[in-house]
């Protein structure tokens, strides 16, 4: 199975898991923050990735360490995926659960791309509009880029909506050199 698939698997679980405690939100801030502390923190990442240390041995450090920080649901599922050797797919994880969360309140994700720094209103109106849209609620991650000379740039998976002025512009000039021909 491809790790991705695997991660999804997981991720459906403790997708369930959050369900029952009513609280994916919070359920999600917990996986994405163990997922960076699992990633960021060197001494962390090679206890983890070290074979000669037993998972039960694992089992009783997290079980030790994080009994105070999290539900013990939570803490139960990293120590299943240590017992299922899968304790390395925790960032993938966290980005599976991210994604059906969002799917299951209909929500998604846009890198927006605009000529210049824009200001909290033009922002949620790019925000609202967006939402309008697609039918679903849109979460702009804005970028900056002068090339772009002024309008946006939309891009939402495979789907790019390019209402920039420099696309308008080269369209114009191509209307022009063929016309002229």
């Amino acid at each position: 199975m491809r790790e991705t698939t695997i991660a999804r698997n997981y991720a459906e679980a403790l997708l369930a898991l959050a369900r029952k405690a009513d609280d994916l939100d919070g359920w999600g801030k917990l996986i994405h923050a163990f997922a960076e502390v699992a990633t960021s923190d060197d001494k962390l990442r090679h206890f983890l990735e070290a074979p000669q240390i037993s998972a039960a041995q694992k089992n009783e450090v997290l079980g030790k360490a994080f009994a105070d920080n999290m539900p013990r649901l939570m803490l139960r599922f990293i120590q299943k995926l240590v017992s299922n050797r899968r304790q390395m797919l925790i960032p993938a994880i966290a980005v599976e659960y991210a994604n059906l969360v969002d799917a299951e309140e209909g929500r998604i994700h846009a890198r927006v791309t605009v000529a210049r720094d824009t200001t909290d209103a033009e922002l949620q109106t790019i925000e609202k509009e967006l939402s309008r849209a697609f039918g679903k609620t849109v979460v702009p991650h804005l970028t900056t880029n002068p090339a772009i000379i002024g309008g946006v740039v939309v891009r939402i998976g495979d789907t790019v909506l390019d209402g920039s002025v420099r696309r308008r512009l080269s369209a114009l000039r191509q209307r022009i050199l063929t016309s002229s021909s």
